[in-house]
């Protein structure tokens, strides 16, 4: 049993370690424009699923942070492409 769990610890040790030395997503956001509405959102690209309804598009190239992705559409507000 003690076998047992000392395998259990030094593998979630191991894991979690290989887990923070892994490189990061490079870009893991981007702006979408819901085409019903016109209001653009930042979408994760790290959540493993798309958004629903699928009447939208992609309206930005990859951006690495969530505030980046606030300035792109901050700007694309600005220039009218997007509502909101």
């Amino acid at each position: 049993m003690r076998r047992l769990f000392a395998f259990c610890a030094a593998s979630s040790l191991a894991l979690s370690a290989l887990a923070v030395t892994s490189p990061a997503q490079a870009a893991p956001y981007h702006l979408i424009k819901w085409s019903g509405t016109g209001i653009c959102q930042v979408w994760d690209n790290g959540v493993p699923t798309k958004p629903w309804p699928s009447d939208y598009k992609a309206v930005s190239k990859p951006v690495k942070t969530f505030d980046g992705a606030l300035a792109v559409k901050a700007g694309l507000m600005k220039k009218g492409v997007c509502k909101l």
